[in-house]
């Protein structure tokens, strides 16, 4: 595949470019109470970090209906889709079932969809095409995937999209645009990872739920605490949630804690880039070292990183108990193992600091509260206890 021409035909030109539960407390049995391990004001014990926050115990949504999808019957609306682009979403999900593709391919092969032609079976435009590329997925007469009549079906390119994937060795597993990149050879290989995010949402749509399913399992369910999504998305860690998001008692705290022992494996929420990875501890206007534990008096996140995801999200890690296994500008995988947790910086014991942020921004103004985000993409953050 070959990059995009400026024509008049706007997708080509365009190309590379219920009710939350609250949790309530089984007094029976239970003599303590963890307290509060990011410091941010006033003390609060792990009852309140669960029930300050309505949100923070939201549970996983569904994760599919199982039922087989039918391009010609009524179709829900997508916002920002036309009917002939659901259609073809349709079509393209249609076929991954027929051939008992997981889920995971669906979003990979939507996400390209999206990224070749906007999810329109485009015709040849003449002197503006690109070569001699047609239909959803851009496919090319020339290059043996079949006749211009034969790749003028959208199901028709669909099936050699997801024949082409199924023989990628680990696709599932790998980054989204490397797994597209590895059917479509494209001169812009990096260019499907920004849809990701729309991809899992159209699948979501037309299926109730689906890319919140497993990624790997051969049957359809809900990801596991520690297993991959078909969205792409994972927990960082299991543990329960000490302390939640932006509470009555914290309101400036900007993510979670999750209560695990020092030393627990860290691991990238989702595929993306290594923005940060330092220490940033400090007491005063002095360093303080992130090699040793914090404590209240002390300030900033300690050793944390921070990943750059499809779509402009941004997920922080926070108190780690030594240097990061990762450095800025490197490539993640979703799982991947990123650091240790620990208990640097202005923290009170060992605990993880998850956040995410929408928009690009990794400032406060940017943050949303990280259970129904995680949930959403069928990582569910409470209900993890170790």
């Amino acid at each position: 595949m070959t990059g995009p021409l400026a024509t008049a035909a706007a997708v080509k030109a365009a190309r590379p470019a219920g009710r939350a539960l609250r949790r309530g407390l089984i007094a029976a049995g239970l003599v303590t109470l963890l307290c509060l391990l990011c410091i941010g004001g006033a003390t609060a014990s792990l009852l309140a970090g669960l029930t300050d926050d309505p949100a923070s115990t939201a549970i996983n949504a569904n994760c599919g209906s199982g039922i087989k999808i039918d391009p010609n019957a009524k179709l829900p609306e997508v916002g920002g889709l036309t009917a002939e682009q659901v259609r073809n979403a349709a079509i393209v999900i249609q076929v991954g079932q027929q051939l008992r593709v997981p889920a995971r391919g669906w979003v990979i092969a939507i996400a390209t969809a999206l990224q070749e032609s906007s999810l329109s079976n485009l015709p040849h435009l003449g002197r503006r095409n690109d070569h001699d590329s047609i239909g959803v997925f851009q496919q090319r007469p020339s290059q043996g995937w079949g006749t211009v009549a034969q790749l003028s079906d959208p199901a028709y390119q669909a099936r050699k999209f997801y024949e082409k994937l199924l023989k990628v060795r680990s696709w599932q597993t790998l980054a989204l645009t490397v797994a597209a990149q590895r059917v479509q050879v494209s001169a812009y290989p990096d260019a499907y990872a920004k849809h990701e995010a729309r991809a899992a949402d159209i699948v979501d749509a037309l299926t109730g739920g689906a890319a919140r399913s497993v990624i790997n399992a051969a049957a359809q369910r809900c990801a596991a605490p520690g297993e991959i999504a078909a969205s792409g998305w994972t927990i960082p860690l299991k543990g329960p949630i000490s302390s939640g998001y932006r509470t009555v008692s914290r309101p400036g705290h900007n993510g979670v804690d999750i209560a695990v022992s020092k030393g627990t494996d860290v691991h990238a929420a989702a595929g993306g880039v290594v923005l940060t990875a330092v220490c940033n501890a400090h007491v005063g206007v002095r360093p303080y070292s992130c090699n040793i534990d914090g404590g209240i008096f002390v300030k900033g996140c300690g050793w944390y990183v921070d990943i750059e995801h499809a779509g402009g999200v941004i997920t922080r890690y926070c108190h780690m108990q030594e240097r990061p296994f990762v450095v800025a500008g490197q490539q993640v995988t979703a799982g991947q193992v990123i650091g240790k947790s620990g208990s640097s910086g202005n923290s009170s014991g060992p605990h993880l600091h998850f956040e995410v942020h929408l928009n690009g921004d990794a400032s406060g103004a940017g943050a949303t509260n990280p259970v129904p985000f995680m949930a959403a993409k069928g990582a569910a953050l409470t209900g993890s206890g170790a």
